[in-house]
């Protein structure tokens, strides 16, 4: 059984995720903690738990969702697993967090690739990487289908869906891919977005005022 915990950081209010299984191991996926405080929150439960950290994902690479990539790599020696389609904004970053007065540590080279449809294979578990794009170019997802579960980054939302305004986003490519890609999986799946209160398919399918089923 897996245990999320979740984490709201930094000035987007981001949902940073740890995943832990039942040998103490974790994955951090999208870790957004960007002042002291945050990180030091992020490595003290880690530590308090006795977790070792096995694997960093980012959804995307949008700021707000690999502030921590550095810290996540400094500590644990981790370094990220991306769609290729998020690998020129992953780069220009550092660039990018300037508009905000945001600067911060850049993140490390990416360990490696993810593409649509890859499994993950986690002990007795086997994660399965759906590629949703819409938010940006490589925007993807984490399903684990035995436990019903779904770490969405910033594709779906509890009534809302992600922005399409940003560069490499598109509403029509968005709206495609939560019709095609999320709305096609099983209503009990709990959705655990990139912001905000978790959801489930179902309820998204019957609430969701941008994407109807």
């Amino acid at each position: 059984m897996i245990e999320v915990k979740s984490f709201t950081f930094n000035p987007f209010q981001e949902n940073t995720y740890l995943l832990i299984n039942g040998k103490r191991e974790c994955f951090i996926i999208d870790p957004g903690c960007y002042f002291t405080g945050e990180q030091n929150e992020l490595r003290g439960i880690i530590t308090s738990l006795g977790l070792t950290p096995v694997r960093l994902l980012n959804t995307h690479c949008h700021l707000d969702h690999i502030f921590g990539n550095h810290l996540i790599h400094q500590f644990y020696g981790l370094r990220p697993w991306i769609h290729a389609g998020e690998r020129e904004i992953l780069a220009r970053s550092p660039q990018t967090a300037l508009f905000y007065d945001l600067p911060f540590a850049p993140s490390p080279e990416p360990e490696g690739e993810l593409e649509d449809g890859a499994r993950i294979s986690w002990g007795e578990d086997e994660w399965e990487v759906i590629h949703a794009p819409g938010h940006s170019p490589g925007s993807i997802c984490f399903f684990l289908k035995a436990e019903k579960l779904l770490i969405g980054g910033d594709v779906l939302f509890r009534e809302s869906v992600g922005r399409s305004d940003l560069p490499g986003g598109d509403p029509d490519v968005l709206e495609r891919s939560i019709r095609e890609r999320l709305y096609v999986l099983d209503d009990e799946v709990r959705v655990f977005p990139g912001h905000g209160p978790g959801t489930t398919i179902g309820h998204e399918k019957q609430h969701n005022p941008f994407v109807r089923c």
